[in-house]
């Protein structure tokens, strides 16, 4: 028997509630590591030109003019949703793209994870992810919003006044741009990884097996980012509109198309340092926590042999 066969790439999922242990952990782990470059990438794409005097010229830039005018705390606004959509979240990621294997393996007979179905399984988790997290975004951008300072008093006062003036469905606004951001980014993260770990050897330790997988999920984060970032801006957008306002952003392709027109291209990636400075590491930290609390989880609760 084959070392590929002995201990294969894609090992026999775990049982859905580990699934979603594994994939919560992993989540709040990354997001409370870089969670102020998402408040950075925020500001940048909701900046139209160059934001006038009080505009960011890069990152460095952004967070001396948040500390120094707002406060340090300002880098954590709006983290209380991200917080609790995160377990669910990243979960739900894992545990679809988990789920979605076996159904696509079962409906094409693979036995083993080609890249063309670890794309499409990301792409389908990233469909799923992307209904549940609509909601918790919106508040979050609205919160990050420096022009929204005075509005808002935390997380729920923000909910509660959205409701209140734009109506409930007024948090799935951005539902279709979203749907495309996910999609767009899982299926590229999932589908990199499988690339990448077919070029690279397997690990003969723990700690390189570690290192294998913290480099494919960086690798699978940044190039999922060059691919989704459009898609992001417009989203971010669209979510930022407050009813009664002049919609400016409705559909994802038409608002990178009006972006790309009003902007150039390079608006397209604003936001995109800080992005993938956030998601490159943080694709590595979230596969690498993944996988090491499935094993954990393996080892010590389901007491599977190695």
């Amino acid at each position: 028997m084959s070392a590929t066969q002995q201990k294969p790439d894609h090992p026999k999922p775990l049982p859905f509630q580990w699934q979603f242990v594994a994939g919560a952990v992993a989540g709040v782990s990354e997001i409370l590591t870089m969670y102020p470059l998402d408040v950075v990438k925020t500001r940048f794409q909701l900046q139209v030109g160059t934001g006038g005097a009080d505009g960011y010229s890069s990152i460095g830039d952004c967070f001396k003019k948040i500390i120094k005018n707002e406060g340090f705390g300002t880098l954590y606004r709006g983290i209380i949703p991200p917080i609790m959509v995160e377990a669910p979240k990243r979960a739900t990621k894992f545990a679809a793209n988990e789920q979605y294997t076996i159904l696509y393996r079962s409906i094409l007979g693979e036995d083993v994870n080609k890249q063309g179905l670890s794309i499409l399984t990301g792409v389908s988790a990233g469909i799923t992810e992307a209904f549940l997290v609509v909601p918790f975004e919106l508040v979050k951008i609205r919160l990050q919003d420096k022009s929204n300072a005075g509005k808002y008093k935390g997380s729920m006062d923000a909910l509660t006044k959205i409701v209140r003036a734009e109506g409930a469905l007024a948090l799935y606004n951005g539902l279709e741009a979203t749907l495309w951001r996910h999609a767009s980014w899982n299926g590229g993260y999932f589908g990199c990884i499988q690339g990448v770990k077919s070029v690279i050897p397997e690990a003969e330790t723990p700690n390189g097996n570690l290192a294998r997988n913290f480099v494919a999920g960086a690798i699978g984060g940044t190039f999922a980012t060059m691919l989704n970032t459009p898609f992001d801006v417009v989203k971010t957008r669209i979510q930022n509109q407050a009813k009664g306002s002049v919609l400016k952003y409705n559909w994802t392709l038409p608002g990178v198309a009006l972006v790309y027109r009003e902007e150039g291209f390079r608006a397209l990636y604003k936001g995109f340092v800080p992005k993938v400075l956030r998601l490159g590491p943080g694709g590595g930290i979230l596969l690498v926590v993944f996988d090491t609390v499935s094993s954990l989880i393996r080892k010590h609760i389901l007491h599977e042999s190695a």
